[in-house]
């Protein structure tokens, strides 16, 4: 089965882009299918192998005004100057004291605006058997007319174009603000052949191809300097602001941006396997996975659309019965009713929110691959960390020796370290024969032996034991000590290679009641150290890694608990995990396919602004939620009770659906960069 994906134009309704999917994959040739108002995507399955024509038609079927191309190409077939002679027509009727042309214009203004609504109504109920928000507006302004509110009716719809027009301009900046944070793609290629420069698509770089990059420009696709060296800007890639000098042989990624002298590049990988291209395919199918709230609304909507014309037929039926109100008024009611329950402003607030908090992370080096995920973000419960490459950087570095014992003199001291570390294997010893640039001969050691805490062994009868403050007998704080003969001689500072504020960022977890563990298969001791340096409420050691998935099972409980991964070995936990996120593996394969958020530099600040964007989401969603239902309940009250025409009810459709986006877009302004 293969998968297809198009451009879907002329899509501005979130009801409409709902019922669209579901109609295409009831169909037994499509499955799979994806119809994302956000993107702009029409994604499906099938063995059939349609033409772009007559997947078009599938789709118009179902939403006549869509279209479907290889790129987006929004083309509305509605002027401006359309609504323009409606008002003018209608303003003209409206002080016209003869009936028959006063009616005649009204009628003339109303069939402009309201016949494409009409003609697409009637489409959708008899080819789909949808009933939708244009059938609603239909019944609400041919009614009004029929009850000679002439200019009622016309100035609903003039008022719904004008909000729908507000409505498409307004996601479509959206849109645009949300692909400017993540316009990582360069749109050109200098291909150096020989001697000459050539300016080429990026699709049509090849592997091997050597590449200039100016001043300015971005890097098209991933490759290595060959020539020259120059800062660059990877904060469309990491988050950080910080320019990074890369040189001859150095991995330069897609994406960057050079800032300073001209280089030359030889590629590695064509551009749809590069950074770039990974990122910007992730970031745009990652509202694919819809969160929770959104798969219940879809449910309810359903329903809805049913529901409400229930209630306004009972309206005009009933009222009349239980209160002393004519037909011509609970009929008038009942049209209100209608306009007053479009769904839009509640259908299009939690897509859109979830959205832009997908693309606000990837700004700040968060890539997010799915709704779910940025959803679940906010309800964590706990937080496991792989210890090497995700708390501490796997390395070890000798900061200083502090000689106790002026007899022996520095070089005299690494000598004997060097010695009889080169027969241990732990890394701590690695980092220490870093001290030697020359060939070490250990021929002298004898009665090598590990022992807890240390090492011990003799050189010319001397008894040398190096190892912590306990196994040396000595108070002062350093992680390791050299004792000759029962001396003190020296102390030796180690850098254990914790990653900047990851104490900062444990106390955050501590703070926000979310437990943490370290996994690692370190030592006890090392690995007890470290924990309780940084503050780990409970650390596990000596684990394989087939202990860390089982474990993972235990502690996790039926609560959402993220794993933090180097994602390389740490891949089956990360696919297991609620949430699994991997650290500092920009550009890796492995890391984007086995998690389910890459941290695209090494930063583990970057997990509680993750949170944190994940709260505030969820806060604007509740918001929307929130105020649309109650404006909308207030609104339907108020018009089954006589107290709302239908102007107020237009902006309790077009209006509110304005402000639940304007709201959304508050998510931009206060995680933008």
């Amino acid at each position: 089965m293969k998968k297809y994906e198009y451009k879907i134009n002329n899509l501005d309704c979130p009801n409409c882009a709902r019922k669209l999917e579901e109609k295409l994959n009831n169909r037994d040739d499509l499955s799979e299918v994806i119809v994302n108002i956000n993107t702009c995507k029409l994604i499906y399955s099938s063995n059939k192998d349609y033409s772009l024509e007559e997947v078009n038609r599938i789709v118009k079927e179902i939403e006549p005004d869509a279209f479907i191309t290889s790129e987006e190409e929004n083309k509305k077939e509605f002027h401006l100057s359309i609504l323009l002679i409606a008002i003018v027509l209608g303003v003209i009727a409206y002080f016209v004291s003869n009936n028959i042309i006063k009616i005649s214009l009204f009628i003339i203004s109303l069939g402009l605006l309201l016949c494409k609504i009409i003609i697409k109504a009637y489409k959708l109920l008899i080819n789909s058997h949808v009933v939708d928000e244009n059938l609603l507006i239909t019944i609400s302004c041919i009614g009004a007319y029929l009850l000679g509110e002439y200019m009622e009716g016309l100035m609903v719809i003039v008022l719904y174009t004008i909000g729908k027009m507000l409505e498409e301009k307004a996601l479509n900046k959206s849109r645009g603000e949300i692909k400017n944070l993540v316009s990582l793609k360069a749109t050109y290629a200098n291909l150096k052949i020989n001697k000459e420069i050539k300016k080429i698509d990026v699709s049509e770089i090849k592997l091997g191809d050597i590449i200039v990059i100016k001043k300015g420009e971005k890097v098209p696709t991933d490759g290595i300097v060959l020539k020259g060296e120059s800062y660059f800007d990877t904060s469309m890639l990491t988050g950080e602001s910080e320019e990074v000098l890369l040189k001859e042989k150095d991995e330069i990624l897609s994406g960057s941006i050079n800032k300073g002298n001209v280089i030359e590049m030889k590629v590695t990988k064509e551009y749809s396997n590069s950074t770039v291209a990974k990122i910007l395919n992730l970031l745009e199918n990652a509202t694919n996975k819809k969160a929770k709230t959104e798969t219940i609304l879809s449910k309810v909507s359903k329903f809805y659309t049913p529901i409400v014309i229930i209630l306004a037929i009972l309206v005009i039926t009933l009222f009349p019965v239980l209160f002393n109100i004519s037909y011509s008024d609970s009929i008038y009611r009942g049209l209100t009713f209608l306009v007053v329950a479009c769904p839009c402003a509640i259908m299009i607030s939690i897509p859109l929110s979830y959205f832009t908090g997908i693309g606000i992370s990837g700004k700040n080096g968060i890539l997010i691959k799915g709704s779910n995920y940025l959803d679940n973000l906010a309800f964590t419960k706990k937080i496991i960390f792989d210890k090497t490459g995700t708390i501490t950087n796997g390395s070890f570095e000798v900061e200083d020796i502090i000689i106790e014992d002026k007899k022996y003199s520095k070089e005299e001291i690494i000598d004997i370290i060097c010695k009889g570390e080169s027969l241990s294997n732990h890394p701590i010893a690695k980092s220490i024969l870093k001290l030697s640039n020359k060939k070490i001969d250990n021929s002298e050691v004898k009665n090598f032996r590990e022992i807890d805490g240390g090492i011990s062994y003799t050189i010319n009868n001397k008894k040398i034991i190096i190892g912590n403050k306990k196994v040396c007998n000595c108070g002062l704080d350093a992680v390791l000590h050299l004792n000759i003969n029962n001396k003190h001689i020296a102390s030796i500072i180690i850098n254990d290679g914790i990653k900047e504020n990851t104490e900062k960022v444990i106390k955050y977890f501590n703070n926000n009641n979310i437990k943490t563990y370290m996994f690692t298969g370190d030592k006890k001791n090392i690995a007890l150290e470290i924990g309780k340096k940084i503050g780990i409420d409970e650390i596990k050691y000596e684990m394989l890694p087939i202990d860390k998935y089982a474990n993972y099972e235990e502690i996790e409980n039926g609560e959402v608990t993220i794993f933090v991964g180097d994602g390389i070995n740490d891949s089956p936990v990360l696919k297991r995990a609620s949430i699994g996120i991997s650290m500092g593996s920009l550009g890796s394969d492995i890391a984007i396919d086995a998690s389910d958020i890459v941290i695209m530099n090494d930063d583990l600040d970057k997990i509680p602004l993750a949170i944190n964007i994940s709260k505030y989401v969820n806060k604007i969603i509740k918001e929307n939620l929130i105020g649309a239902v109650a404006i909308k309940l207030i609104v339907l009250i108020l018009s089954a009770l006589g107290l709302v025409n239908m102007w107020l009810a237009v902006f309790a459709d077009t209006g509110l659906t304005l402000l639940t986006i304007i709201n959304s877009l508050r998510i931009i302004k206060k995680y933008r960069k």
